[in-house]
C-alpha cells in the first residue's frame, strides 16, 4: 500500500508538478521584479493589482508618460492623486513595496510643475554653482516631495561624468553633474545623503559609466570602447567606499575592453568582476531598463532575464513603457526566471543571493 502511494509521489516530482518550495522560490524570484504599468488609480481588475497582491512582485516604477501609446497620463495627475494611488500600491503588498521613480530634477522629471509639483534644476546647474548647501536644498526639496507621495526609491542621481557633452542622453540633457569626477562624486554623496536622511532610497547610475556616449541606449547599441574613462569609476569607488551605496543602477553602454561580447547589464565581467569584486559593492544592482533598444534590439526578453541574473542584476527593470506594453510582464518574468532555475540554468542559491540582498534592504538592516 505504502509503494502504491508513493510512486505516483514520485511520478509527480519527477514530472515537475508541485514541489516542495515552488511557492517560496517564485515569492523570490517575484521580489526580484521592478514591473511598470498603466493607471493612474488602482482597481482590482488592473493587472499590477495582481501582481502585487497575488504574485508578490517587489516594486513598480512609476511614469507620467506613456511611450508606446504617446499619450499622459500613465500613473501621474496631480499630487493628490499620485498620492493615492502609491497608498493603495503600499496598502496591498504583503512585505514593503518599492515604488521607484526617476525624479532626478530638470529634464528628468515625472513630477513636473503642471502637475503641480515643485519646479527642480537639473544636476548641471548644480554643478556649475558647485555650492554644497544649494545641492543640498534642491536634493531635499525632491526627497521631501517624494516621502509625501509615499514615493520610497529614486532611481538617481546620474553619477555619470560629462566626458562627452553632445551624448544626446546624459551631456544634452544636463543629467551629469560634472565632468571632473571628484565632483560628481561629491555633489551626488550630498544628493544621496539629504534622501537618506528622509528615508528615502537612492540608486546611482549608470554603472560603469554612460557619459562618454555618443549614442542613446533608449533607442540602440552604443559603444564607448574608444571614449571610456577609468575616471567615470570614480564617482562610485568615493561613494561605496563612503558607505553611502545601498542599490547601483547599471548601464546598456558596450565596452570591448571590459567585456567583449555583451553590454554592461548583462556582463558577469562588469557587474560582478568589476563592480562587486573591485569596487567592493555588497548592495543590490538594478538593471537599467530592460525594454530600451539596446537590449531589446538584440536580445529576446528570456534571453536578457537569464543574462542579466547571471551577470549579477538582483532586481530587473522592467518598465513597460518601450515600444509596446504586456500587460502580463511581471507573470511572464517570474515564468521565466523560474523555468530558468527548473532547468538548471541559473541556480535557486543564486536566486537566494538576490533576494536576501533585496530583504536586508527592506528590511532595514
Amino acid at each position: 500500500m505504502k509503494l502504491k502511494i508513493l510512486l505516483p509521489l514520485l511520478f509527480l516530482v519527477a514530472c515537475g508538478y508541485a514541489q516542495p518550495g515552488d511557492a517560496e522560490l517564485k515569492d523570490k524570484i517575484a521580489q526580484m521584479l521592478l514591473v511598470g504599468f498603466r493607471g493612474t488609480e488602482l482597481t482590482d481588475d488592473n493587472p499590477v493589482y495582481h501582481a502585487v497582491k497575488t504574485l508578490h512582485v517587489g516594486g513598480v516604477i512609476l511614469f507620467d508618460y506613456d511611450v508606446p501609446s504617446k499619450s499622459r497620463p500613465r500613473n501621474i495627475q496631480s499630487a493628490a492623486q499620485l498620492k493615492g494611488l502609491v497608498a493603495e500600491l503600499q496598502q496591498l503588498s504583503p512585505t514593503t513595496l518599492w515604488i521607484a521613480i526617476d525624479e532626478e530634477g530638470g529634464q528628468v522629471s515625472r513630477l513636473k510643475v503642471n502637475y503641480g509639483f515643485p519646479l527642480t534644476v537639473p544636476a548641471k546647474a548644480l554643478g556649475t554653482l558647485d555650492d554644497s548647501a544649494t545641492t543640498a536644498f534642491s536634493a531635499a526639496s525632491i526627497a521631501a516631495t517624494l516621502v509625501a507621495a509615499g514615493i520610497n526609491l529614486n532611481l538617481a542621481p546620474c553619477t555619470d561624468v560629462d566626458v562627452n557633452p553632445d551624448c544626446p542622453v546624459i551631456g544634452k540633457l544636463e543629467r551629469s553633474f560634472s565632468s571632473d569626477p571628484e565632483k560628481v562624486a561629491r555633489h551626488a554623496g550630498i544628493w544621496i545623503a539629504e534622501h537618506t536622511k528622509r528615508g528615502v532610497l537612492t540608486c546611482p547610475k549608470h554603472f560603469p559609466g554612460h557619459g562618454s556616449a555618443s549614442h542613446d541606449t533608449h533607442a540602440g547599441s552604443a559603444d564607448v570602447t574608444a571614449t571610456w574613462q577609468p575616471a567615470e569609476l570614480v564617482p562610485y569607488q568615493k561613494l561605496i567606499a563612503a558607505g553611502a551605496v545601498r542599490l547601483v543602477m547599471t548601464s546598456h553602454i558596450f565596452h570591448a575592453g571590459l567585456d567583449a561580447t555583451a553590454p554592461a547589464t548583462l556582463s558577469e565581467a562588469i557587474l560582478t568582476g568589476l563592480l562587486r569584486e573591485q569596487l567592493g559593492f555588497t548592495g543590490v544592482i538594478v538593471s537599467d531598463d530592460l525594454a530600451m533598444g539596446a537590449i531589446a534590439r538584440h536580445y529576446s526578453l528570456k534571453e536578457a532575464i537569464e543574462k542579466a541574473i547571471l551577470a549579477g542584476v538582483d532586481v530587473l527593470c522592467l518598465s513597460n513603457n518601450g515600444a509596446t506594453f504586456d500587460p502580463h510582464i511581471a507573470a511572464k518574468a517570474i515564468d521565466i526566471i523560474y523555468n530558468a532555475v527548473k532547468a538548471g540554468r541559473i541556480t535557486p542559491q543564486r536566486i537566494d543571493q538576490s533576494y536576501q540582498r533585496i530583504m536586508r534592504i527592506k528590511n532595514g538592516e
